[in-house]
């Protein structure tokens, strides 16, 4: 599914779209992997503990950015989105007694000296990336074992990738003592195309395939949609999930052609906060036992899980 939200500032307005999708993965009996998808905040949490604690970890987590966000809409500060990661590592630890965690990458735009900016977020090891311009890079950090070692000179990006402590993470939301998500502001440009996605993903599809899928793919929901089949082809051995969100300037829209978003179905009674989309095992995904919801700017859309 693809939608667009507007978002203005005194200078310029830009459209944001952007497409989603999560999998259970094949040979995982859950998906413990939660995202939130509003106007102006776009995150994955991958919760783990075992025994539907990882799945109530990442609810949790997505459930309070949402509500906090939907408090201020567009008026979103760095400090604010800060103090709800806070919110939220209290409450996991308090349902979950510090045995349920989960980890959270994401991307907000936030207002910043009278002007917009993405606000990149990170906590363990779910990732977000930015296709800029031509360039294309991983914007967050991982908090992991095998990333300390790759700073330190010990392993490549490429041996870290097979490394068998490579899923060990140093810092989680709502277990351990390691909770401080890292940030980095970089400005709203035209044309921007960021994605954040659970380590589901980044396991099976290397960046250079992440790269050329972002790269080749128009419409944000082909891009996840395919970045999807390449990690189930790559065994998908973990929960995988996927947010693909493209900047646009309104002011050039005239000069590009714009991919038209799919139909979806108002459903004007719904509380509208966040998606946790629990599909079944076949490539395509469809949800099961719940909805997706969606926040633009204008209005709230509801949709019936019955396929992407």
């Amino acid at each position: 599914m693809t939608l667009r939200a507007t978002v203005d500032t005194p200078q310029k307005p830009f459209r944001l779209n952007y497409g989603f999708g999560s999998h259970r993965g094949l040979r995982r009996q859950l998906n413990e992997d939660s995202l939130v998808v509003t106007g102006n905040l776009f995150a994955v949490a991958d919760g783990m503990g075992g025994h539907e604690a990882g799945e109530v970890a990442s609810r949790i987590c997505v459930e309070t950015l949402a509500a906090g966000v939907k408090e201020v809409r567009n008026d979103l500060t760095a400090d604010e989105l800060q103090q709800l990661m806070v919110t939220a590592d209290d409450a996991i630890r308090q349902v979950g007694g510090s045995r349920a965690g989960t980890t959270l990458a994401g991307a907000a735009i936030v207002r910043e000296l009278q002007g917009l900016y993405w606000m990149v977020f990170n906590v363990g090891d779910s990732r977000t990336y930015r296709l800029s311009e031509g360039d294309f890079t991983q914007v967050s950090v991982d908090h992991s074992e095998v990333q300390e070692m790759v700073d330190q000179g010990y392993l490549t990006s490429e041996e870290a990738r097979h490394h068998p402590r490579r899923h060990v993470i140093t810092r989680a939301l709502g277990t351990g003592e390691a909770s401080e998500a890292d940030f980095w502001m970089l400005s709203v440009h035209d044309g921007d195309r960021l994605m954040v996605c659970s380590d589901g993903l980044t396991s099976e599809v290397t960046d250079q395939e992440i790269r050329k899928e972002l790269a080749e793919n128009h419409s944000p929901q082909d891009a996840v949609d395919v970045l999807i089949r390449r990690a189930l082809d790559g065994g998908g051995r973990d929960n995988i999930t996927v947010i693909v969100v493209d900047v646009e300037d309104t002011e050039a829209e005239d000069e590009r052609v714009i991919t038209s978003p799919r139909s979806t179905e108002k459903d004007e009674g719904d509380e509208h906060q966040t998606t946790r989309p629990r599909f079944n095992g076949d490539s395509g995904g469809r949800m099961v036992g719940g909805k997706r919801v969606f926040d633009t700017d204008e209005e709230s859309t509801a949709e019936e899980g019955e396929g992407r």
